[in-house]
């Protein structure tokens, strides 16, 4: 009785020690996204071009930084990169050891493709990659288990031009690990306001874009009101602000 007690205790040693082995093996994968970065820290990085920094002034990107969650290690996608101001804050929050893919459409202009081209060259971009490709077929198959999508002031863009939401919204959904999130930024409208003010204020009610998002499969875990102002009457061009514009930040959520 003895001997087989002491087996017992071995192969039970044995087996604590595999569990161990198996249980660091797994470890780098979940190591590899660090802590969250100090984000008010990145934007102050000497590399970082004027043109950045005055939009910064009126983007205050910190808090949504922060909202976002972004961390080192982390695969992101950001939609309607646009010439990527946008992409190099997030590539700069997921740093080296993360990845950014900036999406734009195969039909952007020239002068666009240009100023994401040269920004994708600078040092602080090393870890992006470009992506043109339409909005309703935004990634290729081949890339999944994305952590992050950030899409920021351009869903309202969409609603005028040749893109299905719905399939675009699916697509997004597809794409994102099981857990991962889908953060939206865009103008306010007035509530209740038709699509249409997409194309002549740039603002879609928030409401609608909600609904549009939910009818993919996301849940919606948390709304940001850092860049509410409630004095914009939502009635003018977010174009051509003739005061500040009222934004609202939804964090939509795949669920695990």
């Amino acid at each position: 009785m003895m001997k087989l007690s002491a087996l017992c205790c071995r192969r039970a040693a044995i087996g604590a020690m595999i569990l161990a082995a198996i249980g660091a093996a797994g470890l780098p994968r979940a190591a590899a996204q660090g802590a969250a970065p100090d984000y008010a820290a990145l934007m102050t990085a000497p590399d970082r071009s004027d043109a950045d920094r005055t939009a910064d002034k009126r983007r205050d990107p910190v808090p949504f930084l922060a909202f976002a969650g972004l961390r080192s290690g982390m695969k992101v996608l950001d939609m309607g990169a646009g010439a990527g101001y946008s992409t190099e804050l997030d590539a700069r929050a997921v740093g080296p050891t993360g990845v950014v893919y900036g999406q734009n459409p195969p039909d952007f202009s020239e002068r666009g493709r240009g100023a994401f081209a040269a920004r994708v060259a600078t040092p602080a971009m090393r870890n992006a990659v470009s992506l043109l490709r339409p909005f309703d077929d935004p990634v290729p198959a081949d890339l999944h288990d994305l952590d992050v999508i950030t899409f920021l002031f351009f869903y309202h863009d969409t609603t005028y031009m040749e893109v299905d939401r719905a399939l675009m919204d699916r697509k997004l959904f597809a794409a994102l690990k099981p857990g991962g999130v889908l953060v939206i930024a865009d103008h306010a409208a007035q509530p209740g306001a038709d699509i249409a003010v997409g194309k002549t204020l740039h603002r879609i009610d928030e409401s609608v874009l909600r609904r549009e998002v939910e009818a993919a499969g996301f849940k919606l875990i948390a709304t940001g009101d850092f860049w509410h102002h409630l004095e914009d009457p939502r009635d003018f061009s977010s174009l051509k602000p003739t005061g500040p514009v009222d934004a609202f930040v939804l964090k939509f959520q795949k669920p695990m």
